[in-house]
């Protein structure tokens, strides 16, 4: 396997969510990326933060983008790739920007993604497609921003295998919808396995959290303020329990209903 110097970069095309930018030297950056067929990858854009960039504009955070990036996907050689060429096919930060709720859901969206795709260059997607799906939601503005988040963050859960038991007890598998929620304990508890300290959020609460995990947006749109607050603290925190640590996005969502 060649390998340092002797090492010549291939060229390959891809599609694209742009989860991050950071600013590299003068005029570059780094762009984190979640593809359709090679994961989550990051890449160098060189020049970009010049005026004269071709393609600066359509590598901003929530942007779908088809591009060639050169460098190997199966990880031969540097772990940065350069990107060489780029069009835009949605340029979704566009749309958020002037919306401040669905812009702070956007970033929690893409932090989201990224820490869901621990291992660079691994595919996935299925979080690709429901990243893409959300931002694309976000956008077209017919659901609630806070919604369309909630709904990403429990469907994102169960890409990664830790959907939260809504029709059937967490602990001994018992059907029905259950009285408590115990977030150590994986989802809703019945009165047998309830460990102390466990949460008994309304029924309507975890209606919404099970709309809002197949997609029932009849039921979802209909949720009240205060049913829509309950549910999103226990996605959040059910997240945050098997993420291990808190997503520094989250407490910044501002859940107040978009125009």
């Amino acid at each position: 396997m060649p390998t340092g110097s002797g090492y010549r970069r291939q060229l390959y095309r891809d599609d694209a969510v742009v989860l991050r930018v950071q600013k590299l030297g003068e005029s570059d950056r780094i762009i984190t990326l979640l593809t359709r067929r090679n994961g989550r990858l990051r890449a160098v854009a060189r020049g970009v933060r010049r005026t004269t960039s071709r393609f600066g504009a359509r590598l901003e955070p929530f942007g779908h983008i088809d591009l060639q990036l050169a460098g190997s996907p199966e990880g031969v050689g540097s772990a940065l790739h350069s990107v060489s060429q780029v069009e835009a096919v949605a340029l979704y930060g566009k749309q958020v920007l002037d919306d401040y709720p669905r812009y702070t859901a956007a970033c929690a969206i893409a932090e989201t993604a990224e820490r869901l795709t621990p291992i660079e260059r691994e595919p996935s997607l299925r979080l690709f497609q429901l990243t893409l799906g959300a931002l694309k939601a976000l956008a077209a503005r017919e659901h609630a921003g806070s919604l369309v988040l909630d709904a990403y963050l429990l469907r994102g859960m169960s890409v990664a295998g830790w959907a939260p038991a809504l029709s059937e007890c967490a602990v001994c598998g018992t059907g029905g919808q259950h009285a408590a929620f115990s977030v150590p304990a994986g989802g809703a508890v019945c009165p047998d396995c309830r460990p102390p300290g466990a949460a008994h959020p309304s029924p309507a609460t975890l209606g919404l959290m099970t709309a809002l995990t197949v997609g029932d947006w009849t039921v979802a749109d209909s949720a009240d303020q205060p049913v829509r607050r309950e549910c999103s603290g226990l996605v959040a925190a059910h997240l945050q329990w098997h993420m291990e640590r808190a997503l520094r996005s989250l407490p910044l969502v501002d859940r107040r209903e978009s125009s």
